[in-house]
């Protein structure tokens, strides 16, 4: 088997510099923004800590003082509110995305470019 030798006018892959050149980088600053706004991030941290807190919350608030040392029904109780909680979240969300498609509609943001009208 040969083996190829790299010649010393050669750069390789980590002697280049994106700075110099015709790359796609060579002119352009990095986006450091983050993908997320970090109001969806913290409303998904509310709703995380609220999936633990309420459920297991209401069962053991529940077990003693309102069904008597029935666990059924208070775990009953804590699966209940462990989808009002999950429904609760599935409305913030959509109240978000349709703020976000009203906001557009009126002129004031940019127009989606994955939309199936914009290819």
């Amino acid at each position: 088997m040969a083996t190829r030798r790299i010649i010393s006018q050669e750069k390789t892959l980590l002697e280049k510099d994106d700075s110099i050149g015709s790359s796609p980088a060579a002119n352009e600053k990095s986006n450091i923004a983050p993908a997320v706004p970090t109001s969806v991030i913290m409303k998904l941290l509310a709703f995380t800590l609220g999936m633990i807190v309420v459920p297991i919350g209401s069962y053991f608030l529940t077990v003693d003082n309102v069904f008597n040392g029935n666990s059924t029904y208070a775990g009953a109780l804590a699966a209940l509110m462990a989808n009002v909680v999950l429904i609760g979240y599935i409305f913030a969300a959509m109240a978000e995305d349709q703020s976000e498609q009203l906001q557009q509609a009126a002129g004031g943001g940019t127009p989606s470019t994955d939309g199936k009208k914009n290819r």
